[in-house]
């Protein structure tokens, strides 16, 4: 005789959910103390930059708040120039960034979609140019702007960003614009579409995921960019944001609070790009790894 036993199938999703919930448990047990670990020194850096330099000088740099003051940006942006620093680095970071996103898609859509010879030669090259290091190219590069007449000028560091940052970008680009379906660009040629019409209104549209993730990763390097700013200027008014934070260091090496405020202002247009191309930098992601 045979005696069959039903089974509950609410018992069996429960036993099922019982391991991804187990797992999930152990992943944040684990990622909780590395995120502290990483929000730790931008909480102490908001914390030194919102108290009074009396109050770190009688207690400590270590010590919990004792005071709330807004001194340390007022004197970061009067004395440390730091608001000028900040719109130099606007100027530079939105041109180069606008600039070398659009001739980067011009060289990608012309490479991946028209015969060209040596296309993939053209390309590595351009890729190969990033390979190199920063720091044997200061002279060369410093030589030629000043041999261009462009030597300390927010345009010389303009173009210095644009070249280094093109070959990358068309990289990408190209292997994004490769994936689109052939089909879509044949129905615009029977449609009577020329290649700007093509470029315009079809291929920009589809990669706005990849422009938006690369605009997010172009303004972070730019903005942050510290070595092609020392080397191609000079003049204090013209410098960005960066040159400006070394030389506040400088100047006030025991005011702490004036140099964490020139910090936080430094962070916060990086920090709002960020969140604001998040959702199109995360897709933009993830349709390039999926295709």
């Amino acid at each position: 005789m045979t005696t069959e036993t039903a089974v509950d199938p609410g018992t069996v999703r429960r036993s099922a959910n019982v391991g991804p919930r187990r797992r999930g448990w152990i992943f944040h047990a684990c990622m909780a103390p590395l995120t502290l670990l990483w929000v730790a020194p931008m909480v102490f850096v908001l914390a030194v930059a919102f108290r009074s330099f009396d109050d770190i000088a009688a207690r400590g740099l270590g010590a919990l708040p004792a005071s709330f003051s807004l001194d340390g940006f007022s004197t970061a942006l009067s004395e440390g120039a730091i608001g000028r620093a900040l719109a130099n680095s606007a100027v530079v970071t939105v041109i180069g960034v606008v600039a070398t996103l659009f001739l980067a898609s011009l060289a990608a859509f012309a490479l991946s979609r028209h015969a060209i010879p040596f296309s993939r030669t053209i390309l590595l090259t351009m890729l190969a140019g990033n390979l190199l290091p920063p720091q044997i190219l200061l002279i060369p590069v410093s030589s030629i702007t000043q041999s261009l007449g462009i030597y300390d000028s927010l345009f010389a560091l303009i173009v210095v960003q644009v070249g280094f940052g093109l070959g990358f970008y068309t990289f990408v680009l190209h292997g994004f614009m490769r994936s689109i379906p052939n089909e879509v660009l044949e129905a615009a040629v029977v449609d009577g579409a020329g290649s700007a019409r093509i470029y315009a209104r079809i291929v920009l549209p589809l990669c706005r995921p990849a422009l938006a993730a690369l605009a997010a990763l172009a303004t972070t390097w730019i903005f942050n960019d510290l070595i092609w700013a020392l080397t191609v200027l000079r003049t204090e008014t013209k410098f960005p944001i960066t040159v400006a934070l070394l030389n506040l260091q400088g100047g006030f090496v025991s005011n702490w609070n004036v140099v964490a405020s020139g910090a936080v202002l430094a962070a916060i247009p990086t920090a709002v790009v960020f969140f604001a191309f998040q959702k199109h930098f995360v897709s933009g992601l993830l349709v390039g790894a999926n295709k």
